[in-house]
């Protein structure tokens, strides 16, 4: 198992899967993840924290490849790219740590811009000679349109502009007859990946 296979296990979410969860309806608490929204009003921020740490078991400096083992046993592989300019440093023995953040704001939007979907990302490595480590963050924006509101079921359907079309359940506290049929539903979902490298 790869890095990247194992992380997203761990961390795994698409936008819209933690949406069901956010947009309007009841949020509930899984380990590592907070919670927060304000009675009445549609929307709120869910933020969901992993950390891993993993043994360095194995080590290929020619080929960037590194083997690691995490607390339950489980072994992955992880290859370091060019920008990891210190992995000559890291060695068998070596411990890993990986800090996994999402965070999920939802809300709608005033100003009612169109449908649409964007992603930036930033990326930042140690220099040359200091500690092994880095952070990574990634953020997709989709922007759905409300086209349909369902009061007696406490259902909306948004349009997110490229097919695709969901219903999402309402909280309790939020009054539908304010809520209406145009109305644009922003979803910025940030995932900041951080890497450590430390000696026994």
């Amino acid at each position: 198992m790869n890095l990247g296979k194992y992380v997203n296990r761990k961390m795994g979410r698409v936008v819209l899967c933690l949406a069901a969860l956010l947009v309007w309806a009841p949020l509930q608490v899984m380990a590592g993840t907070a919670t927060v929204y304000v009675e009445g009003v549609p929307g709120g921020v869910i933020v969901n924290t992993v950390e891993i740490n993993a043994k360095v078991i194995e080590i290929d400096h020619a080929k960037r490849v590194a083997t690691l083992e995490d607390e339950k046993g489980e072994t992955f592989t992880a290859k370091a790219g060019p920008k990891a300019v210190n992995f000559d440093q890291v060695n068998v023995g070596d411990t890993v740590r990986v800090a996994l953040t999402e965070e999920l704001v939802v809300f709608v939007d005033e100003d009612g811009v169109e449908p649409s979907t964007s992603m930036s990302a930033a990326a930042k490595t140690a220099e040359k000679g200091e500690k092994p480590g880095g952070i990574m963050a990634q953020t997709r924006q989709v922007t759905g349109t409300v086209t349909e509101i369902d009061q007696q079921n406490r259902k909306v359907t948004l349009d997110f502009g490229d097919g695709r079309k969901r219903a999402f359940p309402v909280r309790e506290d939020i009054d539908l007859a304010k809520q209406k049929v145009g109305d644009k539903v922003v979803f910025s979902y940030t995932e900041t990946i951080a890497v450590s490298v430390e000696k026994p």
